[in-house]
């Protein structure tokens, strides 16, 4: 087992706060992975982990609701360094977050992390070559460490409060309302009459989970999203793991999902027609006869205009179909006593009603950022190869693939970083600032979907540019080139020495 890091004492202008080469923000998929790949390919280097909460997992720690599950396989989920060995691809909350917590400890990265350490406020010094980083804990204390090299791997979404709109009469409703992010662990849904609003990723996931002993569930959705039908066990898997030694089929099912995954992708952009005619006539063959498909299932919007839904093995489909669960597509007007009440003036007796309405996306965790005394703000920022910001020095976030994985893109991005630590120390420079040219081109918002909770947040994150190095790839064998083996010292950077 390696050894947790011994972490160095700042010998300059602050000899009481303790000095790291690297602090990581979040100990969730993207931090933990962050720092087996600093543990393996940078063992010189001390760091620590500062994650607010009070365990490993990010999402898969705060999401408990019934069903909770990733729309990725975990072949490309699960680091490109500890491949998911198992069959089954598809797989609940429970399994991630466990996996998370087993390469955390098989790897020593445990030892590192300090929980209950909510970052607040980090300024650059280029005087001094370092960050000085602000976090208060949990119980209510403030702290301080230094660092050269700042790496936040807080995701892009809000954890403590979701989106719900302000719903006329919500607060007259006598029953249980539920946001998913916040699923109460004291919630017994067997024979209740369920509401859930929504029809995106989390409804999607929900409604099956909750119809197996609830009365019944309504999905109520105000326009349709698209639905893909995927197997939960990934063929492959056995065939290979009897061929192939450990690494190299987990190596194999990764690239063969990621390419996979891309062509959908990609296919869905140059012919979104036919695949929204496919994604429909499938949705058909699995659902009761005489069911309004176009009414339910046939969007307005094109597929991978906003993230597609996965239903694994077709279990929405499967409820619907045995009566367990229905959708109703109408907007919801208010609600009442004792439901929910639609525009078309329908009311749908609820004895729980779930907010299945989206999320909060919060940039680099909430956190400020200044630079030489200058408060940086993210929005005037632009991305650098999709992980690093225009003007802020030794700084990198991870910010996962929309229409793929998000750990194929962090595996990624915790390599590069690495690399780039490795040019540095090489060449004896002190700092790598990404610098935006006068010519760089058009700005354009950093995440292309047209997903609610992304366009009510794009005026809050970081741009991309038209042209590489700052136009962010959505494409995994693209980013494979440029991040593990292109340069690191391209002119969209300028390095300096002490």
């Amino acid at each position: 087992m390696p050894q947790a890091p011994q972490h160095e004492q700042d010998k300059g202008e602050q000899p009481d706060v303790e000095h790291v080469d690297v602090l990581i923000v979040g100990a969730g998929l993207s931090g933990v992975g962050a720092a087996c790949h600093l543990r393996r390919s940078a063992p010189g280097k001390s760091f620590a982990v500062l994650e607010g909460r009070d365990a490993i997992g990010g999402t898969w720690d705060l999401f408990r609701y019934p069903g909770v599950r990733s729309d990725s396989d975990m072949h490309t989920l699960g680091y490109s360094f500890r491949p998911w060995t198992q069959e089954r691809a598809i797989v609940d909350g429970a399994s991630i977050r466990a996996y998370i917590q087993e390469t955390a400890r098989a790897y020593g990265v445990d030892r590192a992390i300090r929980f209950g350490h909510r970052v607040t406020r980090a300024e650059w010094s280029s005087a001094q070559g370092r960050w000085t980083v602000a976090a208060s804990r949990t119980d209510g204390t403030a702290t301080r460490l230094t660092c050269t090299f700042l790496f936040v791997c807080s995701g892009y979404y809000r954890y403590d409060k979701g989106y719900t709109p302000d719903f006329p009469g919500i607060g007259e409703y006598g029953g249980r309302l539920v946001h998913p992010q916040h699923w109460p662990a004291d919630l017994d849904h067997t024979g209740k009459r369920i509401v859930v609003i929504g029809s995106g990723a989390t409804a999607v996931t929900l409604v099956p989970a909750l119809a197996g002993a609830a009365e019944h569930v309504t999905m109520v959705q105000r326009s349709p999203s698209h639905v893909l039908t995927l197997p939960s066990n990934d063929v492959f898997a056995r065939p290979l793991a009897r061929i192939l030694p450990r690494r190299a089929a987990g190596s194999a099912l990764r690239w063969k999902n990621a390419l996979l995954a891309l062509a959908n992708f990609q296919l869905s952009r140059r012919a979104p027609r036919f695949v929204a005619g496919a994604l429909r006539r499938a949705a058909r063959r699995q659902l009761p006869s005489g069911f309004d498909v176009d009414t339910h299932f046939r969007p307005e919007y094109g597929p991978w205009d906003q993230r597609l839904c996965i239903a694994p093995d077709g279990d929405l489909f499967t409820a619907i179909r045995r009566r367990r669960a229905s959708v109703v597509t109408d907007a919801v007007a208010g609600f009442t006593p004792t439901g929910v009440r639609l525009r078309s003036g329908e009311e749908l007796a609820a004895d729980v009603v779930v907010t299945a309405t989206g999320l909060n996306l919060l940039a680099i965790g909430g956190m400020e950022l200044a630079v030489d005394g200058k408060e940086i703000e993210i929005a005037d920022t632009v991305a650098y190869k999709g992980m690093m910001l225009s003007g802020v020095p030794n700084f990198a976030l991870t910010i996962g693939y929309t229409n793929a994985s998000w750990t194929l893109k962090a595996d990624l991005v915790a390599t590069y970083v690495c690399r780039l630590l490795a040019h540095m120390d090489r060449h004896g420079y002190r700092s790598c600032t990404p610098r935006l040219p006068d010519d760089g081109g058009e700005l354009r918002p950093l995440i292309d979907l047209a997903s609610g909770y992304v366009l009510r947040s794009l005026d809050a994150l970081p741009k991309q540019g038209a042209t590489a190095p700052w136009r962010l790839n959505q494409n995994y064998p693209r980013d494979v080139r440029l991040l593990r083996h292109g340069p690191v010292d391209d002119r969209g950077v300028r390095f300096e020495r002490a």
